[in-house]
């Protein structure tokens, strides 16, 4: 695949994965049943939530930098 195109497809996967978790992780996130958990598990989950997504960013902008070889 010719680089650029990857750089691209790489780019609008990205954005729209960030888009459909930020709104996931939102959704959960303002759910009854997490408001009236105790504080840690806020806490918790927040801090799980606001970190998860940089692993599957970071595979996305791996693909998107792979030489033609692979």
């Amino acid at each position: 695949m010719v680089p650029s195109l990857r750089k691209f497809i790489g780019m609008i996967a990205l954005v729209l994965f960030v888009i459909v978790y930020a709104l996931t992780a939102m959704v959960v996130g303002d759910s009854p049943r997490l408001q009236e958990a105790s504080t840690l598990i806020q806490l918790s989950y927040f801090a799980i939530a606001g970190l998860a997504w940089v692993i599957p960013a970071g595979a996305i902008i791996w693909w998107m930098e792979r030489d033609k070889k692979s």
